[in-house]
Order: C-alpha cells, then structure tokens, then sequence
C-alpha cells in the first residue's frame, strides 16, 4: 500500500491508473488491475448495450473502485449518464475540459478527471471542477494530447493547479514511479506495460512485441 492523494480520493492502495486504451481494456484487464490494489479502467465507445454488459461483467469480477474513460469525440450522453452511476471515476480526454460534463459526474456521486497536454489545459480541467488531471507528456503511447515531455509538463502543472496531479507518459517500472512521485505527482497513468497482461485484448503479436 502506497498513500497519496489520489488513492485518498479514488480509494485504491496504489497510486496507478491504468490509462484509457479502447478495445484492449477488457473488463477483465480493469478488474485485474482494481483487484491488485490500483484503478482498473474500460474505456467505453459503443451504446449503452454495449456499455452495460461490459459494466456488468466489470462489476461481476471486483469488488473494488474502477473508472471509465470516455473519449469527447465519441461522447454518448447516456452511456456517461450510465457509467457515471457505476463507476468511482469518470475519465475524460481528447476534448477541452467541460464544466457541464464534470458536474453530471459529481451529480452522480463520481469523482471527474481529465487528461490533458498542457498547463493551460490543466488550469481549465481545474476550473471545470475536475478532481483530479493527468498530465500527459510526448512519451505516451496512444494518442498524444500535447507537445511537451512529461517532466517539463509536470512541473509546470504542479505548479499551476491544487488539484492531484497523475504523471503519465513512458512508465513502465517502479523506478519511473518512484522518480514522478518524488517530483510531485501523486500517482501514475500507465498504458503499454499493460498491453502485454493475460487479460488484454491485444493481438498476440503486439504482446509479443
């Protein structure tokens, strides 16, 4: 058990968010990754069909907090009405933060974070009530919301907002953790290094490479 902020706030023994990573979040990822003391995460594109039953086997193999990520360009206002009911946390990201979608997640009972690229980004996240954000450097493997590395970006976030603030961007090892928290983060948004779990759907040849 690690304590910062953020494990305060989501309720989990580790201070690692496993990041949004669309169809390779199986709810069995998610359910691992809670079970092991940290923040499991779906990430939800369908309908609310499609939603619920991947909520429902979620909810059916841990007990523990999870998030879902919702991506601004593929935003279902019912699915997000749904998940914000279920889950400990919302996760938004590739969009601009938005008042509005944060307070339908505190309406609910959620707590709100974003992902975000910038420190103008972050101040906004901040504004719109977010309870957390994750600062997202260059290294990322996914989609890249900013042009900064992660420890300048860091740096300037932490500086700019009283929020937690998650480090997220090439850390894949206790040694990166460590390095971020020492530099102020209060935890970690981790993506890659999962890929290659038991329970991802990723093609068998990107888990080989």
């Amino acid at each position: 058990m690690l304590e910062t902020a953020f494990t305060r706030l989501a309720g989990c023994a580790v201070p690692i968010q496993l990041a949004g990573m669309g169809s390779i979040l199986s709810p069995e990822l998610a359910a691992a990754v809670s079970n092991a003391g940290a923040l499991g995460q779906v990430t939800l594109t369908g309908d609310v069909d499609d939603a619920t039953r991947r909520l429902d086997r979620l909810s059916s193999l841990t007990s523990k907090p999870f998030g879902v990520n919702l991506l601004i360009p593929y935003l279902d206002r019912d699915v997000l009405a749904l998940a914000a009911l279920r889950a400990r946390v919302i996760d938004f990201f590739w969009g601009d933060p938005d008042p509005e979608l944060v307070r339908l997640v505190h309406d609910a009972g959620g707590l709100a974070s974003w992902q975000i690229g910038s420190t103008g980004e972050a101040l906004a996240a901040e504004a719109a009530g977010c309870d957390f954000i994750i600062a997202q450097g260059f290294e990322a493997g996914g989609h890249i919301r900013g042009t900064l590395g992660l420890l300048p970006l860091l740096s300037s976030v932490l500086d700019a907002v009283s929020v937690p603030v998650l480090a997220a961007g090439g850390i894949g090892n206790g040694r990166s953790i460590a390095g971020v928290l020492a530099a102020g983060a209060a935890g970690v948004r981790m993506g890659t290094r999962f890929i290659a779990a038991a329970e991802s759907n990723a093609h068998p040849d990107y888990v080989k490479a």
